[in-house]
């Protein structure tokens, strides 16, 4: 009887060591998983961003759709200023600017049509995977664009990519996203990645920043 009660004893102990060491581990093992989803998630919002500017660029305005911004980066072309030679000090002294320089020659400008893919990604970039959040089974980020009115009364032409973290953080302890969601919400902070936003002038920038 003295020997079960001590197996039963160390059996115990031993359960209470492993729950004391997985309630220490268990955050641990969160924290780095949050952040390496979280550093790819935010790489992808940032190529959104990246892709949305070169479209206002071209368009004057952002756009809420996928298909459009995709085809946009795949197929289209930015128009941009090559310029050949420059002033010299001596005759930036003697009061030249480039208005003048042009006027006689000196230098020259010319506009050229470089591809969208060409000027913002790498050639082995996925262009078609834009749309779709990292360590999720084909979910897609949420895209909005749309007009924001200041308090000046000027119209500013805005967009907003986002991600909730109960997508992007899904198969990962689920009392910690809890814990992630509450805190946001506490703060009046948006749960989740987005960069943009459709309720205010942010000069584009992502939450995270």
């Amino acid at each position: 009887m003295k020997t079960v009660i001590q197996i039963i004893l160390f059996l115990v102990i031993a359960g209470l060591a492993y729950a004391v060491v997985e309630s220490v581990q268990k955050p641990i093992r969160f924290q780095k998983s949050h952040e390496m989803r979280s550093t790819e998630v935010i790489e992808r919002l940032k190529d959104i961003r990246t892709a949305q500017v070169a479209y206002k660029t071209r368009y004057d305005k952002y756009t809420g759709s996928f298909d459009t911004l995709i085809n946009f980066v795949k197929t289209d072309s930015l128009q941009l200023v090559k310029k050949e030679g420059s002033l010299s000090d001596s005759l930036v002294e003697a009061g030249w600017t480039e208005e003048k320089a042009l006027k006689v020659g000196l230098i020259s400008r010319d506009t050229i049509a470089v591809g969208v893919a060409d000027s913002l990604f790498a050639d082995s970039y996925p262009i078609d995977s834009l749309r779709y959040i990292p360590f999720t089974d084909g979910e897609q980020f949420e895209l909005g664009a749309g007009i924001v009115l200041t308090g000046s009364g000027v119209k500013v032409q805005v967009f907003e990519a986002k991600v909730e973290n109960n997508v992007y953080l899904n198969g990962l302890e689920e009392q910690e996203v809890i814990n992630l969601n509450d805190k946001a919400r506490k703060l009046e902070r948006y749960a989740g990645l987005k960069v943009g936003s459709l309720e205010e002038t942010n000069n584009n920038a992502g939450n995270w920043e």
